[in-house]
């Protein structure tokens, strides 16, 4: 009895000690996360209020906010860094709330744990300790302008202003600890012989997918900071970073994510880099010497197009190199691995090239580029709307080795020696690609009446897809995918039949039947699957894998 006291007496010490060593952990976890708000010496700006003096048009000063025809919502702000990201704020401050939800929902879907979702909070906040040390002043100052208006739904994940800031960092943190499929951009650049009238003619896909409703709002933003280069770019509420984005110098620069090693720390958030360039570069050294004094924790390729130098290169960036690839000819092409000698045979980028679709995807925009003779803008269109695999075969909609791959966040088209714009509108890059003149947006002195601005006689149509029997098919596959990922009950055969060229059909077929235990049914998906082109080595094992599990267990 006495010896089973003394053990229960020792045991009890060990859990103590065990709960007190969690307890100063979670407390040091909590100490780092806290970020710091940036000290503001004219806070004056949070009394500016939003006025409407129009339907449809809110203005604070000279910035103004509104919805465009086009359904894409149109944002111009002006002014120092905090008043700015204030300004920002308050006018779109529906939108930035509503993006909160959208990534929140889209977190929670992905992560349905809550004590997961609690651990991957402190994880961040962990990671990121040290964000703000890589991310200017400036742009510290816009996004705690910008912060003021965030949902107040949120702050069990933390205050207004670490959560705006995290979220700039988490399409990086995603990148590099997952290496998520969620990134599979494509963008490519013509110009002299290669362009039909001989200007530079820059195209991308954003394929950066984190739910429908994440890319149902987006902003076409326009920037006159208070120092620096006016700039447009493609947005979301509450993101101050750039993706796609072009200066008043016709300096462009487009991101695509490269295979990235897992990450050790904080750096600055790529969008970050690439709004520092287009910002502040006006040629291509320039924006070179701003990405090489940057520190990113994960590895990405910036296509810099310029028009003071009429041409348009690659800088690929890693966390500890940086390498310029500049084709040397009047086309570039660029999708998710680096083609620089420095970098070609480094061990990310090979697996990167040999796991990826990004090589096909790369082979198949270069077959079109080609086959099109000199490009224009509605070729270019063509280009980033084409859905197919080589030479035109049907790999089915929503293909990953597809330069569509039915994802995109948004499609864009730069002219920068004219400073002309075209930006898609939904659905995808289907719909129609309105035109903005940057000269004529910033020559507006502010607007009291609500108006379009877009270049009407510019826009490009809408693609005759969304309107045949094919898209809507393609449409009901997503609601059948959709329902599956609800825990609903469907048809597989009825999923399948809506899109049988695509391999991932019979993959979500052959996982459905295989978790409602119809092994046989389930091995057969599989099988159908694994003769169908496949975008990516891990999808490939996966249906390799689950077909060696389903004709066990159908065998026995």
């Amino acid at each position: 009895m006495l010896k089973r006291s003394k053990f229960l007496r020792r045991l009890l010490r060990v859990l103590a000690v065990i709960v007190v060593l969690f307890g100063l952990l979670f407390a040091y976890l909590v100490w780092v996360s806290d970020i710091p708000a940036p000290e503001i010496k004219d806070a004056s700006a949070l009394q500016l209020q939003r006025r409407q003096p129009d339907t449809g048009l809110y203005t604070i000063k000279n910035s103004w906010f509104r919805k465009s025809n086009s359904g894409l919502y149109e944002l111009y702000v002006e002014g120092a860094p905090f008043e700015r990201g204030v300004i920002n704020g308050k006018l779109s401050k529906e939108l930035v709330q509503l993006q909160e939800d959208y990534f929140s929902a889209q977190i929670n879907k992905m992560v349905p744990s809550k004590f997961y979702r609690h651990f991957l909070k402190y994880f961040i906040g962990f990671f990121n300790r040290d964000l703000p040390d890589y991310i200017t002043d400036e742009y510290k100052e816009e996004i705690f302008g910008v912060s003021r208006s965030a949902s107040d739904n949120y702050g069990y994940i933390g205050n207004k202003y670490q959560r705006i800031l995290n979220y700039h960092s988490a399409h990086d943190i995603g990148h590099a600890l997952q290496n998520l499929a969620l990134v599979g951009c494509t963008s490519f650049g013509t110009w002299g012989r290669a362009s039909e009238d001989s200007t530079m003619i820059i195209g991308r896909n954003f394929d950066f997918y984190v739910g429908d409703d994440f890319a149902k709002n987006k902003i076409v933003a326009f920037v006159n900071p208070g120092s620096g280069h006016k700039f447009m770019s493609v947005t979301w509420g509450g993101f101050i970073g750039i993706v796609s984005g072009m200066n008043d110098q016709g300096l462009t620069v487009t991101i695509n994510a490269a295979k990235s090693s897992y990450p050790t720390g904080a750096a600055t958030p790529v969008s970050l880099v690439a709004r520092e360039i287009v910002q502040y570069a006006k040629n291509i050294s320039e924006a070179i010497a701003i990405a090489q004094k940057r520190k990113m924790f994960v590895s990405e390729s910036f296509l810099v197009g310029s028009a003071a130098d009429n041409k348009a290169v690659i800088i690929e960036k890693t966390p500890d190199s940086l390498s310029v690839y500049d084709p040397n000819k009047n086309t570039i092409l660029c999708t998710n691995h680096f083609q620089s000698s420095a970098l070609w045979n480094s061990g990310p980028n090979k697996e990167m090239r040999e796991k990826s679709s990004s090589v096909y995807r790369y082979n198949r925009l270069n077959q079109l580029l080609t086959a099109n003779g000199k490009n224009s803008v509605q070729k270019t269109i063509a280009i980033l709307r084409d859905y197919r695999g080589m030479n035109n075969t049907d790999i089915g909609l929503g293909n990953e080795k597809a330069v569509n791959q039915f994802i995109a966040h948004h499609s864009i088209v730069f002219e920068p020696q004219k400073l002309l714009v075209w930006v898609s509108t939904a659905p995808w890059q289907l719909g129609p690609y309105v035109c903005y003149d940057l000269k004529k947006v910033f020559a507006l002195q502010g607007m009291q009446q609500n108006r379009e601005i877009s270049e009407a006689a510019l826009t490009i149509p809408a693609d005759p897809l969304i309107y045949t029997p094919q898209f809507k098919r393609f449409e009901q596959f997503r609601a059948y995918r959709a329902r599956i990922d609800n825990g609903e009950k469907i048809n597989p055969d009825s999923l399948v039949a809506e899109n049988p060229s695509f391999y991932n059909s019979y993959i979500i077929a052959g996982d459905y039947t295989y978790n409602n235990k119809d092994f046989k049914k389930a091995a057969a998906f599989y099988q159908k699957a694994l003769t169908l082109e496949i975008a990516n080595h891990g999808e490939r094992e996966h249906a390799a894998a689950m077909l060696k599990k389903a004709q066990q267990k159908t065998a026995r």
